[in-house]
Parts: C-alpha cells; sequence; structure tokens
C-alpha cells in the first residue's frame, strides 16, 4: 500500500514538472512570433510608406498631364468660337444686304403702283361714262321695242320662257322615246342571248311519261294465275296497290293503269316478283307489296339525293329532299316532274349567272317550284299554293316562297329570281317534244275551237286542221261581204283567245267564195 501510495505522489511531481516545462516551452513560442511579427509589422510599414511615395509621384504626374490636356480643349474650343462667330457675322452681313435689296424692290414696286393705280382710276371713269350711256341707249331701244311689239318687258320675258319650254319639253320627249326605245332594243337583245345561252347550255332529253304500264308474262297461262281461284289474286293485287289490272287479249302482256305514278309502280315491281317467285297467292301478293314499297321509298330517297347532287343545292331538310324524289314518279302533260325541275333549277342558275347575281337561290327556287305535285293528289289546293306552304313548314326563304307563288303568275314576282324561275319554267315546258297532251283534253280542244267558230253568223262548215293549229272556217257568200271577212276573223281570234288556252297558236282562216255550177247536156 505505501508503495502505491509512493507511486502516485512520484506520477503527480513528475506531472507538475512536465506542465511547467510546457508553459516554459509556449511562452517562449509567443516570445518568437512576437518579434517574427514586429519584424513583419516593421516591414509592412516601410511597403505602406513606399507605396504612398510612389502613389503621390504618379499622381503628380497625372495632374500635370490633365492640366495639359484641359488647356489644350479650352484653347480649341476658343478657336472654334471664333470661327462660329466670324461666321454669324458674315451671314448677318449676307442678310443685311439681301434686306437692303428687298427694301429697294418694294420701294420701285410701290411706286409703279401707284401709276398704275391712277391709270386705272381714269380707265374706270371712262368706264362709268361708257356704261352710262350704254344703259341709257338700252332703255331707248327696250321703249322702241315696247312700242313697235305692243308688249312690256315682263310679258316679252314670259312669251320668250314659255316657248323655250314648250321647245325643251319637245325635245325632252323626243329624248326619252329615242332612249327608251334604245332600252328596249337592247334588253330585248340581250335577253334572248342569255336566254340562247341558257338553252345551249343545259341540252335535256324528253322522254313522255304514260298513266299506264304494261308488264311482260313468260306465257299466257301466267294470266289464269294472276287471276287466282275466282279471281282473288287479283282483287288482293288491286285492293293493296289501288291499281287496276286489265288482262284481255294482249298477247303475253298485263296492262296495268292508274293516275297515281307510285302506286302503279309499287304494282309493276311487285307484279314482276310475283311472276319471276311463281307463287301467287293473297299471302304472297301482301309480302311482295310490302318490299316492293319499301323498294319504291328507297328509290324515292336516291332521286331527292339525286337531283339535289346534279343541281348543287344543298342544306335542304330530308323530308323536302324525299317530297322531291316522289317528283319522279309525277308527270305533267307527260313530262316527268322532277326532270323537268332539274332543268328548271340548272336554267335558271345559268341565267343567273350571265346576269352576274348569285347562282344558289335561283337554283334552289327552280329546284322547288314544282314541289307541291308531290302530294297535291293528296291535299286539295293548287300546286302552287300547295308547295308554298310546304317550304314554310320547313323555314325556306321568302325569296323562294315568292318564286314557286309567282311561277304561273298568281302573285307578282319581287325578286329577279322570281323572273328567272318564271322564264326557265317557260323555256322547259316548251322545248319541242318536252309535254304532250292527253288524248281527251286534245279532243275536247279540238271541239271547243270548232264550236267557238261555228258560233258566228254566216259560217257554213268549220274544220280544224293540223292537230288543231289552224281552223278553216267557210262562210255564206250571201251573208258575209268581202268587208266583213277582215272584221269577223278578228271577232274569231279574240274569243278563242280569250277562252281557249293552247300551247302555240292558232291560225284562222275565213274562206268566201261563190261557185257557179253548170253542166252540158
Amino acid at each position: 500500500m505505501a508503495y502505491i501510495f509512493k507511486y502516485i505522489i512520484g506520477f503527480v511531481i513528475g506531472l507538475i514538472i512536465a506542465v511547467f516545462a510546457s508553459l516554459i516551452a509556449f511562452k517562449k513560442g509567443i516570445e518568437h512570433r512576437r518579434k517574427v511579427a514586429e519584424e513583419a509589422i516593421g516591414s509592412a510599414e516601410e511597403e505602406a510608406k513606399r507605396i504612398i511615395i510612389e502613389a503621390e509621384r504618379q499622381a503628380e504626374g497625372k495632374k500635370r498631364e490633365y492640366l495639359l490636356m484641359a488647356k489644350e480643349e479650352i484653347h480649341k474650343s476658343k478657336l472654334n468660337l471664333e470661327k462660329e462667330v466670324r461666321e454669324r457675322r458674315n451671314e448677318l452681313a449676307r442678310q443685311e444686304r439681301r434686306l437692303i435689296q428687298k427694301e429697294e424692290a418694294i420701294d420701285k414696286k410701290t411706286i409703279e403702283l401707284e401709276g398704275r393705280s391712277k391709270e386705272l382710276d381714269l380707265r374706270e371713269e371712262k368706264i362709268n361714262e361708257a356704261k352710262a350711256n350704254i344703259e341709257r341707249i338700252e332703255e331707248q331701244q327696250l321703249k322702241e321695242l315696247e312700242r313697235i311689239s305692243g308688249l312690256t318687258v315682263e310679258e316679252g320675258k314670259q312669251f320668250l320662257l314659255n316657248s323655250l319650254e314648250n321647245e325643251v319639253k319637245h325635245e325632252k320627249a323626243m329624248l326619252l322615246k329615242e332612249l327608251e326605245e334604245k332600252t328596249k332594243e337592247e334588253a330585248e337583245r340581250k335577253a334572248k342571248e342569255i336566254i340562247a345561252t341558257a338553252i345551249q347550255k343545259c341540252a335535256a332529253d324528253h322522254v313522255s311519261e304514260t298513266t299506264v304500264s304494261v308488264v311482260a308474262l313468260p306465257n299466257d297461262e301466267m294470266k289464269g294465275r294472276i287471276i287466282g281461284r275466282e279471281g282473288r289474286n287479283i282483287r288482293t293485287l288491286e285492293t293493296l296497290t289501288g291499281i287496276d289490272i286489265i288482262i284481255d287479249d294482249t298477247p303475253e302482256a298485263v296492262i296495268l293503269s292508274g293516275f297515281d305514278p307510285i302506286r302503279r309502280e309499287v304494282a309493276r315491281i311487285a307484279l314482276e316478283k310475283l311472276i319471276l317467285d311463281g307463287r301467287i297467292h293473297p299471302a304472297r301478293i301482301e309480302e311482295m307489296v310490302a318490299k316492293a314499297q319499301k323498294e319504291i321509298e328507297t328509290i324515292i330517297k336516291e332521286e331527292g339525293d339525286r337531283a339535289t347532287f346534279e343541281t348543287g343545292v344543298h342544306g335542304l331538310h330530308p323530308d323536302l329532299v324525299k317530297l322531291i324524289g316522289k317528283l319522279r314518279y309525277r308527270t305533267s302533260y307527260g313530262q316527268s316532274v322532277l326532270n323537268h325541275s332539274i332543268e328548271v333549277s340548272h336554267l335558271a342558275g345559268i341565267m343567273a349567272g350571265e346576269l352576274g347575281i348569285d347562282v344558289m337561290p335561283a337554283k334552289r327556287a327552280g329546284l322547288l317550284h314544282d314541289i307541291g305535285k308531290a302530294v297535291d293528289h293528296e291535299i286539295e289546293g293548287s300546286h302552287v299554293t300547295i308547295g308554298a306552304d310546304i317550304l314554310r313548314k320547313y323555314n325556306e326563304s321568302e325569296r323562294v316562297i315568292n318564286a314557286v307563288l309567282a311561277h304561273h303568275g298568281d302573285v307578282e314576282p319581287t325578286s329577279i329570281e322570281a323572273i328567272l324561275v318564271q322564264a326557265a319554267d317557260s323555256i322547259s315546258a316548251a322545248r319541242p317534244g318536252a309535254r304532250r297532251e292527253t288524248l281527251e283534253s286534245y279532243i275536247k280542244r279540238i271541239e271547243k275551237l270548232e264550236e267557238i267558230a261555228d258560233s258566228f253568223d254566216g259560217v257554213d262548215k268549220v274544220y280544224a286542221i293540223q292537230a288543231g293549229r289552224e281552223i278553216r272556217i267557210i262562210v255564206k257568200p250571201e251573208e258575209v261581204s268581202d268587208d266583213d271577212l277582215i272584221i269577223k276573223s278578228r271577232d274569231i281570234v279574240k274569243r278563242i283567245e280569250s277562252e281557249l288556252e293552247y300551247p302555240g297558236q292558232i291560225k284562222v282562216n275565213v274562206i268566201r267564195e261563190t261557185r257557179a255550177v253548170d253542166y252540158a247536156k
């Protein structure tokens, strides 16, 4: 234990000695560093003094340099200023000389003007004297004229004015008449050119439609199968289609008669399908008629789309397109109304283009002008009013509606398009071969024509010839004189024009002759 205590005391004493040794060494290091620092500070102070001395020396040099530069700049500015002052003095001297010259010129002109003013005053006095003399002479002449003519000045003025006014009115009337005639000639020429161009650009083939359809049969035995037992098949077909089926002695053919072309077409398609199928009985007939009706609806839609595509008229309501397609099966005097409407659309568009106006409204009105004929057999009224009502229902423009209403002259046209549709409708209907009349209406017109001519006194015989284009009237020579012929022919013409409707013109030929007949025996 004592040994350990001694060891600890020895360790502590050694530790204390080591600490004192370290302190002594640290103090010596600090002393050394202080000396080194003092030496460095001394060197830095000397360097700083040297830098300051050098900077002062350089600053003094720069100062002298800048002073020299400033003096030189001041000298240059002084020279420029002196030069500018000399130039301005010279300019002022020149301006002063010009002003003096102008003053001298003004003085000269003033003297000249004073001389001219005196001269003008003298001339004015002479002119006034001459004017006074002229007035006196005019007054004397007026008095002398009044004495000779017996009219006062005011009466003379009024007489001259009236004469001049009448002369001007006459010349104005002549000029207006001349201009009116030239305008009419030019308008007629231009209209003929436009119509001729439209007709040339729109050449169409015309096919006359009929009110009957003929269905070919493979043999005459098929007629009995179409009639069926106790006529049940033919009755079923007629009931479902509303068409008369005529089975006569015509070999290998059946005639379908009806004025509704859509129903007649349904009957034709259904009958052809039944003949091909071979099974003809009421149930099969109903099935084939239903298929034919669907097929016709598809054709109507395709025809409507074709018409709008051909004419370039777009944006129509689908129901209107369907009605346009229905016109494929509608005829007017044998002319297909659909083809007629397409042709009218083209003609109206061509004429609108020739006139330099918008083409599309004219083509649209032309295509829709007969839309009422698609349903005029179902709705009461004329096709014009029916068509206008349909177009109002589908929100068509008033210009198109007016063109439809005016194309037969029922109302006054309010736009150029309406007039073009009128012209195009007439052109399309008047083309050679475009339309034909039914035999019944043709015979009625011929009979009416002969009846009108025969109703006049002194008429002996009446003959309508050349398909009603000419009527020959033979009068009794003892009742009608040669002088009465012209009057009678004119009266007959007026009566025909007022009571008959006919295409083209009718020649009225009144004949009066006296014959002496004798026999040599």
